[in-house]
């Protein structure tokens, strides 16, 4: 199944898409959470609505650093023994067909990093790795947008992470039924029309499962938490010369079986 959050004359609701046409239903995020069967307000063409963040804003936004083997040769990085977590805060969320926007006197290396996004649907903690998954309610596609400048100097990554609009989330949420493997998904990246990023989850260090696992070890995961599993080589900073985001680029991530999410970017002064 694959659920949306839309814009229908002014008011949000989630919604069940089926090709081009929206099933909209009257059913809360907690609901839709918790696997209430939806309802039907009306049935539109997918084209009348305004898509949103396919979430209202989560609780927890996890995010792993250097989990995939590719990302590691391309940043001469070792790879981790175990997960490097840090967080991006809720405000940063983003929809499909939003701009990413930042101030040039802020930072002027913005970097797109493609991502697997899984969205927690039952609590966990101190979950083994061979039930981790069935904590999982669906995944969509994210872009852990990142100023390199402030992550790099402030020692930490918060702050370069988490400014607003610097984690888009989208288009839709598929639920984990469909996509039985996290671990064989194509990914990619977009910038202006060339691909940027090309990769596969197998080429995860952590998996999806390792990683509910050794986060519920540490903290309770609850529903509608997300987790950003990392970004494949590929990305801006990496590259030789260095490639990054500027006012009225157009970027794409995606994810195989999930879908494509665009965003324009925009600068201020």
């Amino acid at each position: 199944m694959k659920w949306v959050r839309v814009e229908h004359k002014g008011l949000p609701h989630f919604g069940i898409l089926r090709n081009d046409s929206i099933s909209l239903t009257s059913l809360t995020w907690a609901e839709v959470l918790a696997g209430r069967p939806p309802d039907s307000l009306a049935t539109v063409d997918a084209q009348e609505v305004r898509t949103l963040a396919p979430l209202e804003r989560p609780g927890k936004i996890i995010a792993i650093g250097l989990n995939y083997m590719d990302h590691c040769r391309e940043t001469n990085s070792e790879p981790p023994s175990k997960p490097l977590i840090f967080c991006k805060l809720s405000t940063s969320l983003l929809g499909p067909g939003e701009e990413i926007s930042w101030s040039r006197s802020l930072t002027d290396q913005v970097d797109y990093e493609a991502e697997l996004a899984v969205v927690v649907g039952q609590s966990a903690r101190e979950v083994g790795r061979q039930e981790a998954l069935q904590h999982i309610f669906g995944y969509t596609v994210g872009n852990d947008v990142s100023a390199r400048d402030l992550q790099f100097s402030d020692g930490q990554w918060i702050r370069g992470k988490s400014l607003d609009t610097f984690c888009p989330l989208g288009p839709v949420l598929v639920t984990a039924d469909e996509i039985p493997s996290p671990q064989n998904l194509g990914i990619r990246t977009y910038l202006n029309g060339e691909i940027m990023q090309e990769s596969n989850t197998r080429e995860m260090i952590f998996s999806v499962a390792d990683l509910i696992s050794f986060c519920s070890q540490a903290f309770t995961l609850e529903p509608g938490d997300v987790i950003m599993t990392g970004t494949p080589h590929g990305v801006g900073v990496g590259r030789d010369p260095q490639v990054f985001m500027n006012d009225g680029d157009q970027i794409v991530t995606e994810v195989e079986g999930i879908g494509r999410l665009e965003n324009t970017c925009r600068t201020r002064d």
